[in-house]
């Protein structure tokens, strides 16, 4: 198993430091960032499973970092660092994806303990989404095995054999994908999933229908928000030219996902 990597984002060589050999010392992997542009750079070329980060610094600070991060590593945790007197930023860092927050100067045993929980969270959602994967391939491989009945895209109109949006076309009999003539290889769930989008393009789809569409699966908007958000990711690397910032598949906050075909 890989170490756990762990990137610390702090303006005071000290503290930055103090915190690295104490995680290395546990077996961590560990990147050390003296500012927000550093950390941006670190973010762009590695992943990380954790990330802690000084909320104050000069030029890109910690909300910035924060979510840049949660663009390029969803799955990756945050602990903020903050003073009392920054405590209501801290909160704010929070709603915007950050799992905890350490009031400075933080304590060797309230960092291992930050750092403890942080990471039992990310491998238990990673553990969750690996059984959410397992469970859209067991619905696959059922759908697969029906009685040569042929697949079809649930709200692609029956008559039409092939959708078009933005350079990719897809052929609904054969279930071959391009874009701008090159072959997409997506699995069948994503295939569905993209036809299903591009049918009902620049109309926003709640997480709980495009379920329903895509899995023939009723569920509530919570927990299909967590399925469906898997294939939307993995969607997004096919498709995207920048992932991290997505003109093709779109979040509507609150309300779910649109396929858009202005790029806006």
């Amino acid at each position: 198993m890989n170490p756990t990597r762990i990137l610390i984002v702090d303006d005071e060589a000290t503290l930055r430091m103090t915190m690295a050999d104490l995680l290395e010392a546990e077996g961590r992997e560990v990147v050390a960032a003296a500012s927000g542009e550093e950390a941006l750079a670190y973010l762009e070329d590695g992943n990380f499973d954790l990330l802690i980060v000084d909320l104050i610094m000069p030029g890109i600070d910690g909300l910035q970092v924060i979510d840049v991060a949660k663009k390029l590593i969803p799955e990756a945790q945050i602990i903020m660092l903050t003073a009392y007197g920054t405590l209501d930023s801290a909160i704010q860092a929070m709603r915007r994806g950050a799992a905890d927050y350490l009031l400075k100067p933080a304590q060797a045993p309230e960092i291992e303990a930050a750092v403890d929980r942080a990471l039992q969270q990310r491998y238990e959602e990673a553990h969750r989404q690996a059984l959410i994967e397992r469970i859209g391939d067991a619905f696959d491989e059922l759908r697969g095995q029906r009685e040569g009945v042929p697949r079809t895209e649930p709200t692609a109109p029956r008559r039409e054999r092939f959708l078009q949006a933005r350079g990719i076309i897809i052929d609904l009999q054969k279930h071959i994908v391009t874009m701008n003539a090159q072959a997409l290889d997506l699995t069948p769930t994503e295939l569905r999933l993209l036809s299903t989008l591009i049918a009902n393009a620049d109309q926003v789809m709640s997480c709980g229908d495009l379920v329903y569409q895509v899995q023939n699966y009723e569920t509530d908007e919570r927990e299909a928000r967590s399925i469906i958000r898997v294939y939307i990711r993995r969607l997004r690397k096919k498709i995207e030219p920048d992932p991290a910032s997505p003109t093709y598949i779109l979040n509507v906050r609150g309300a779910g996902y649109m396929f858009s075909t202005s790029g806006q």
